[in-house]
């Protein structure tokens, strides 16, 4: 039975041919050939037909088949040394003739096909054989027209297996480039003929023969890319020898070969001996539109001889599209699984049309031809069968639209439009009965296309921002929103695709926004808001550069959103919808035709049916409206009924008579104009549309019993054609459209996803060659904010419902990372409103506001994990995006209050920040303990007192407990609650405040506010991080200073007894000052006037905090000194100085301060002299400390006096103007220093007034350089000396000597100050014209000391000292001329009248040569 390895091979096709091949060298070819030329003879010999030749009849000549192959076998070898001269067709003919005779048995003709394939695979044959184009064609041939007798079945799967492996090694061969458009045909339509005969076959076969088809298709459509670069005029032909139009066989035609022919006729599979007829036609690959060109060939003879390319492959694509059209008609046998009905054909078509897709690359769309099939054909089909109930069929749909979004969407925008609306979103919100399955591949599907880089941007770009198509990004983005909510049932794998959806397209904005990157947010043009500009003639003048459309697409989306709020009022009023399309400047004030036809013509979702009756108006702009609308179409080269289904597609035929009659008329007028070749006039296409509209409600009418029939149609539209007929194949053709598909009078509308009727599609070609170009968009971050306003709400809606039930980590993490990214979007356009709700949605899952018990709040937060990952979140947020937080900030601090009452925070969080300022502000702060902050103490707690309450005590510790151990668990809970807290990084929100946007910190501000309405613990928290912030805000202070003031005098004003609030509130109000004081010169006044709240607090808690505040205010001056330069700032220190004056504690840092200002007069100003002359005094006077304090003080207040004087010298250097001023000032401080010290010098205290007269004296006479007035003088001896005697004398008669000891001292040197300040004055105040008052004052002061009595008695001192003091200043008063006997002033006769009661024998020593001169009428003035 032949030769056994050969008769039972079986060669899979699926082996891949490269695998196998190689190239045997040249003189092994001849060995080659022999062996399979023995391996052919051998079999035949064992078959019964060809022995009884080869043995009984000897006379005979061999059979021509065995004789050929004998002639062959004598010049092989022969031939070895010159094989590249022989031409294969030499030896190859034997075989082929075997193979295509009918009278071999299938064992032989196997062989033989396996020798072929020998040949092709081993490279016998390649590109540098001799005449291969030849011998390739006679290969293809021989094989597709191969006979043989079917002995048995099995024999019968062996032959066409083999086929079916030289066929596809025919088209893997390197030489099959040399094959033409006609034999590649060929070899498709004979795998295909035996696909579909191997469904009565074994599976091996059956799988073996959709393998090949497969492969073929790969082999075929991987030459495309190479053919179109090489002959890049193939790319542009004129298709003139296809047709566009699928063609399938009849199904009533009959089969040209016959049963009885036993094997292949033409590229039809006929088996002898029991094999399968064809009961029913398949689609073929065929060549055979042909056309005559100049040379008197037909193209088609030309294009299928030349080498194969582009003309085969739109073949083969067209027949490929016509399975999928054959489906209805292929029957079903009796015998078979047939690849008719359900998924089988489906499945099969489409995966070779994937497999073609895939392999011709973006070369597919740039030839018309193979474009057109996949624009109309191809995607029709998809469409159907994308709504079929297979998951299986919809999955490998959706493979093909992701394959041809990916290569080609350019050229198909609006196929890929009505596919995402009317299939997949249709399916995946279950609007079309769908099965779960369904809904996930349609979901899975949308989620592949948005994770496509610029997928979402593209369409919005091309979709949501054209005027003719649908918002499919916003669709898109609320499906998949409202598909991640589980509606009352557990989250499911559809939840999680459309919430990967979600995220997928939040993904691919975030991933084209820079860090923190704002990029301009477009807006329409000002200019041109107001001025009326057809939309329908907006272009763009390029849409390959960003810099053009951009612009256009954001101008087109904002006409999109006014002609859809103007669709709506037309939908309830036309006339108000005009009106408001006018008012939005869409309109011209005047309403034109053109205008409202291209408002009704391009905007969607206008209710049909009152455009329809508008159109059919008969007033007379309706009819121009109609007319223009008309015009807007474009007919040519369109069939009738094509052309009216296009028309009446947009809005409804309306039902009166007269209406249809104009609608009717200007349809037939412009289609007329478009497309006059066959229709002799315009009445012609009115009649025949009418025909067309009567016919279409005949046939598609369940009340019209009887139908009209083809002949009754033609018969009725008899010599309309301008009194002649229309051609009959014309009319036939009209005719089965209509019956075949019905004319739509009621079109879909309505809310929810749109239906793809045939109407329909016919509109959406049509549209498709007016539609604006396919942008390919590369610069997403241009349009982000506009896509982002539509997605953020969905997303963040979606991202919260499904985080709230979700327990998967992977999901978890996934909800997670997807408000992460809202966030970075939102924060780069600066959109705070989207971070607000995002903080609000995000903060609940933290879990941290559930009232439970500190252990179980830290429990719990330590052992959940979504509440853990949710809080990190919130404050990756915060710390990223600040800027842009308003109202968000209040849910942070929310946390952060949580997250302190749970002790999760650290202990410095609120201080590291100002402390850190403060070290590196202060470098000496280690030097002094003044310097460093000093935290107040709250006041000792009172002791209990008395037996009972020690024993209270006693008892108390005896009873109380150990706390209890806490457990593994919580051990590790608060392990992992502590590094959440630590991964958040709270703290450098605060210390990094000074880098916030001025509104995002004033909202900080404002809700740290709101927040400190908590309990006392919260309140303190709030304030200290408060006051952080404004520390770190130093250079914006104006921006926070207002409000952190108020809250601070809120606290302090309302404050009743001491506390932990108003302490930090205190405290915390002198550090910002102390702080901002060396910054803001400019605020001084204002920043040290809001200390004066401190003189504002309750006297029992400024008790308790007064040594602390005053400690604080000597760290301030000692600071700041230098930069306090009002008389306002001034006054609040020293008014809080002299406060504590009395204070037994704090007295001594105030004093401190107060000596640290004015010793040596190192930081006295004018502004702060009297103020602190003033606050010294009080120390000076008060009894709290010793009295070397006191002593001081008046040192302190004398030796400010230089300051005096050295300010007088400065103003001699200034103008007079300015002078005379200072000296002005100066003399006002010298006497409120004088005055100062007179009160001291009443002071009960021996040694302190006794110093004060002291330090008076010396101020009223040791000031050498000090500028005063004459008047000044006066008013020294008027308010300060002259009222010191008085008050002395006083004190001498009315006090207790108990309480003023040893006054007569204080006299005595009272007295020589009087006598000093006198002398010292004597040359100013002798000018004065009152100088007469002043001395008669001064002789009066003397004459009442020496009557003062110490208990009982005159002091002998004093009697003793007056004499003296007299005598030396009435010879001062001669020496200078002022007293003397020729004076007209009557000083002198005044003079004498005190002495004589003073001293009268001082005039004999003064003017021993003189009478005093006394007049009775002169009276001694009263002092």
């Amino acid at each position: 039975m032949g030769c056994p390895n050969q008769q039972s091979e079986v060669i899979a096709v699926s082996r891949d041919t490269k695998d196998c091949s190689c190239t045997p060298p040249r003189s092994s070819s001849a060995f080659m050939v022999n062996s399979e030329i023995g391996a052919v003879l051998a079999v035949m010999r064992r078959n019964v037909r060809w022995g009884f030749h080869y043995t009984a009849d000897e006379d005979q000549l061999d059979h021509p088949l065995i004789k050929s192959f004998k002639e062959i076998r004598k010049k092989v070898f022969s031939w070895q040394h010159q094989w590249h001269t022989i031409s294969p067709v030499v030896y190859l003919q034997p075989f082929l003739d075997v193979i295509q005779s009918d009278e071999t048995s299938a064992p032989i003709t196997g062989v033989a096909l396996s020798s072929i394939y020998k040949f092709l695979t081993l490279e016998v044959l390649d590109l540098d054989t001799i005449n291969v184009a030849d011998a390739l064609r006679m290969i293809v041939d021989a094989v597709t027209s191969c006979r043989f007798e079917v002995t048995d079945p099995a024999s019968e799967e062996v032959v066409l297996m083999k086929i079916l492996q030289v066929l596809l090694a025919c088209m893997k061969n390197k030489a099959s480039v040399n094959l033409n458009n006609q034999h590649v045909c060929n070899i498709v339509n004979t795998c295909f003929q035996i696909v579909h005969q191997a469904s009565s076959k074994g599976e091996l076969l059956q799988r073996t023969a959709r393998h090949t088809m497969h492969e073929l298709i790969r082999c075929i459509f991987m030459h495309l890319p190479e053919v179109c670069n090489n002959n890049p005029d193939l790319t542009q032909g004129d298709g003139s020898h296809l047709t566009d139009e699928v063609s399938i066989p009849d199904n009533d035609h009959t089969s040209a070969s016959k049963a009885q022919d036993n094997g292949y006729a033409g590229s039809k599979i006929e088996l002898s001996g029991g094999g399968l007829s064809l009961s029913t036609e398949i689609p073929e690959v065929k060549m055979d539109h042909e056309t005559t060109g100049e040379d008197g060939q037909t193209k088609n003879h030309l294009v299928a001889v030349e080498p194969y390319g582009v003309p085969c492959m739109v073949e083969i694509f067209n027949f490929l599209c016509s399975l999928l059209n054959a489906v209805e008609h292929v029957g079903v046998g009796p015998r078979s699984n047939s690849i008719a009905y359900d998924e089988d054909v489906p499945l099969f078509a489409f995966g070779l049309i994937n497999s073609a897709i895939e392999l011709s690359g973006p070369s597919l769309g740039h030839h018309p031809e193979l474009l057109a099939l996949v624009q109309n054909d191809l995607f029709h089909s998809l469409m159907q069968f994308g709504l079929s109930p297979s998951p299986l069929i919809l999955s490998t749909v959706c493979s093909i639209v992701l394959n041809i979004y990916h290569l080609m969407r350019v050229k198909l925008k609006l196929q890929l439009e009505a596919f995402f609306s009317c299939v997949l979103m249709k399916i995946a919100v279950n609007k079309h009965g769908a099965s779960y399955q369904q809904q996930e591949v349609a979901m899975e599907t949308l989620v592949d296309l948005c994770r496509q880089p610029g997928f979402i941007h593209e369409i919005y770009v091309n979709y949501d921002c054209d005027i003719s198509c649908s918002n499919l990004f916003e669709d898109l983005a609320n499906l998949l929103s409202k598909s991640t909510f589980p509606v009352n049932g557990p989250l499911s794998a559809i939840h999680v695709l459309a919430l990967e959806g979600l995220i997928a397209m939040i993904s691919s904005m975030a991933e084209t926004v820079g860090d923190g990157d704002h990029t301009a947010i477009l807006e329409p043009d000002a200019a041109n808001l107001g001025n009326h500009e057809p939309f329908w003639n907006v272009k763009c003048e390029s849409f390959e550069n960003p810099e053009c459309w951009v612009p256009y697409i954001h101008k087109m989306k904002q006409v999109k959103k006014k002609l859809t709020l103007g669709a709506d009022h037309f939908n309830q009023d036309p006339k108000k919808g005009f009106q408001s399309l006018q008012g939005m400047c869409l309109l011209p004030e005047m309403l034109d035709p053109l205008s409202v036809a291209c408002f009704l013509r391009y905007t969607r979702g206008l209710d049909k049916n009152l455009v329809g009756d508008y159109l059919g108006n008969h007033d007379q702009f309706c009819v121009d409206v109609l007319q223009e609308f008309a015009k807007t179409f474009d007919f040519q080269e369109m069939n009738l009924d094509i052309a009216l289904r296009v028309f009446l597609e947009t809005f409804r035929l309306p039902g009166e008579s007269q209406k249809i009659q104009r609608v009717v008329e200007a349809f037939a007028e412009r289609y007329y104009e478009q497309s006059p070749n066959i229709l002799a006039n315009k009445d012609a296409a009115l009649l025949l549309s009418y025909s067309l509209i009567m016919l279409n409600t005949d046939q598609h009418n369940s009340q019209v019993k009887k139908k009209m029939t083809e002949d009754d149609f033609i018969r009725n539209n008899r010599r309309i054609n301008g009194g002649n007929d229309l051609p009959r194949e014309y009319l036939s053709e009209l005719y089965h459209s209509i019956c075949e598909n019905e004319i739509r009078m009621i079109p879909e509308q309505g809310v929810g996803l749109p239906v793809m009727t045939h109407d329909n599609w016919v509109g959406l070609i049509h549209k498709s060659r007016q539609t604006a170009p396919f942008i390919v968009c590369r610069s997403g971050e241009l349009i982000n904010n506009e896509m982002f306003a539509i997605l953020s709400g969905p997303t963040v809606a979606a991202l919260s419902v499904v985080l709230d039930p979700v327990d998967q980590e992977d999901v978890l993490q996934t909800c997670i990372d997807g408000f992460l990214k809202v966030a970075k979007i939102a924060g780069c356009y600066h959109l705070d409103d989207v971070l607000d709700g995002l903080l609000v949605s995000l903060s609940k899952f933290t879990r941290l506001s559930v009232p439970m018990s500190i252990e179980e709040s830290v429990l719990a937060f330590g052992n959940d994990s979504k509440a853990r990952k949710a809080t990190v979140a919130v404050f990756t947020v915060a710390n990223m995006y600040g800027d842009y937080l308003r109202s968000g900030w209040r849910n942070i601090l929310d946390c952060i209050l949580s997250l302190h009452k749970l002790g999760l925070l650290p202990a410095r969080l609120a201080r590291d920040a100002a402390d850190e300022l403060e070290s590196n502000s202060e470098p000496d702060s280690g030097k002094s303990p003044l310097v460093s902050p000093v935290k107040p103490a709250p006041p000792p707690a009172r002791k209990s007192s008395g037996l009972m309450g020690r024993f209270s005590e006693f008892l108390y510790y005896d009873t109380e407990k150990p706390a209890p151990q806490p457990s593994e668990e919580q051990v590790e809970a608060q392990k992992r609650a502590t590094e959440t807290v630590k991964d958040c990084h709270i703290d450098s929100m605060f210390t990094e405040s000074k880098f916030l946007q001025s509104e995002s910190l004033l909202n900080l501000s404002r809700a740290l506010i709101l927040a400190s309405n908590e309990d006392e613990n919260g309140a303190v928290f709030c304030l200290e991080l408060l006051i952080t912030v404004t520390l770190n805000n130093r250079d914006r202070i104006m921006l926070l200073w207002q409000n952190v003031y108020e809250h601070i005098a809120n606290i302090v004003q309302s404050a009743v007894m001491p506390s932990t609030l108003v302490e930090k509130a205190v405290f915390g109000l002198i550090r910002i000052c102390r702080r901002l004081l060396p910054y803001k010169e400019d605020l001084t006044d204002d920043i040290l006037k809001s200390l004066q709240l401190i003189s504002k607090l309750d006297a029992r808690v400024a008790d308790a905090y007064c040594e602390h505040i005053t400690r604080e205010i000597m760290r301030l001056v000692k600071a700041n000194a230098g930069q306090i330069k009002s008389h306002t700032g001034w006054r609040t220190i020293t008014s809080l100085l002299s406060i504590t004056a009395r204070h037994p504690e704090a007295s001594e840092p105030g004093f401190e301060t107060l000596e640290f200002i004015m010793l040596d007069g190192t930081h006295l100003l004018l502004a702060n002299f009297v103020l602190c002359v003033n606050a010294t005094r009080q120390f000076s006077e008060s009894r709290v400390g010793d009295v070397a304090r006191s002593l001081k003080s008046l040192d302190l207040m004398a030796g400010s006096a230089v300051c005096l004087v050295k300010w007088s010298r400065e103003a001699v250097k200034e103008e007079p103007e300015t002078a005379a001023q200072l000296y002005k000032d100066i003399g006002e401080m010298w006497v409120r220093l004088v005055q100062g010290l007179r009160k001291v010098c009443v002071d009960p205290r021996e040694e302190i007034r006794n110093h004060a007269v002291l330090m008076l004296q010396r101020c009223l006479t040791g000031l050498d350089g000090i500028h005063l007035e004459d008047d000044t003088w006066l008013q020294c001896f008027d308010s300060v000396i002259f009222p010191l005697l008085n008050d002395l004398i006083e004190i001498v008669e009315e006090r207790s000597v108990k309480e003023y000891r040893n006054m007569e001292g204080t006299l005595l040197l009272s007295l020589k100050l009087l006598s000093k300040a006198f002398l010292h004055s004597l040359p100013r105040i002798s000018r004065l014209g009152s100088f007469s008052k002043v001395w008669v004052g001064v002789l009066s002061g003397m004459d009442r000391y020496t009557k003062v009595k110490f208990r009982g008695k005159r002091s002998e001192k004093i009697h003793e000292l007056v004499p003296e003091i007299l005598k030396n200043t009435l010879l001062v008063m001669k020496s200078t001329g002022i007293l003397s006997p020729s004076g007209s002033d009557g000083l002198w006769e005044q003079t004498w009248l005190h002495v004589k009661t003073l001293a009268p024998s001082v005039q004999s020593e003064v003017f021993p040569n003189d009478e005093p001169r006394t007049t009775a009428t002169n009276a001694v003035p009263a002092v």
